[in-house]
């Protein structure tokens, strides 16, 4: 047999194990396309105000930056066969919202960030995860606003489509929220 049979065979064999361990990220793509556009049409409409006691745009969109960030973490631990975690704690203090808005340069960078995540997390659980990997289970504690929401393991597709399907949609309506209150 010549070269050209085993490179047919290694591609079919390569196009069968990708659409095996493919993880459809078309849906956190387009939360995170809505999230981006919204947090761009807060940006262009000059200063907003929160309500009393709600994050300012900066502040929601560092939060996202620090779960993409943990989401990444929790995405390439499974990847590279560590033990993964997974905690929205530090996504939520204060004092670390403001370090990261200050780091990424105000909300122009912090969009950039964001971008660049999403891009990395849908390349990672994209086609790089084997279905086994995406069922890993993932020790998941998860809060919002001091509430307890989550305290179990998740699998890690779970905690992907939990960001496309909950946490990126919220905030994008929060960030929208913010231009109908001036």
């Amino acid at each position: 047999m010549g070269d050209g049979s085993r490179d047919a065979r290694l591609k079919r064999r390569e196009g069968r194990r990708e659409k095996e361990n493919s993880m459809d990220t078309n849906p956190l793509r387009d939360a995170y396309r809505a999230l981006l556009d919204a947090a761009a049409a807060v940006a262009d409409s000059g200063a907003v105000s929160p309500q009393a006691g709600e994050w300012n745009a900066d502040q929601i969109l560092a939060h996202v930056a620090l779960v993409n960030a943990a989401t990444i973490t929790a995405v390439s631990s499974v990847a590279s066969g560590a033990v993964a975690t997974y905690d929205n704690r530090l996504a939520q203090d204060t004092w670390t919202l403001e370090r990261v808005i200050a780091l990424a340069g105000g909300n122009a960078g912090l969009r950039d960030r964001i971008r660049v995540q999403a891009d990395a997390l849908c390349a990672l659980a994209g086609p790089v995860l084997s279905e086994a990997e995406l069922d890993t289970p993932v020790p998941t504690l998860l809060l919002s606003d001091g509430a307890l929401l989550v305290d179990q393991t998740v699998p890690l597709r779970g905690l992907i489509a939990g960001l496309a399907d909950v946490e990126l949609p919220g905030h994008a309506k929060q960030l929208q929220a913010l231009l109908d209150h001036p």
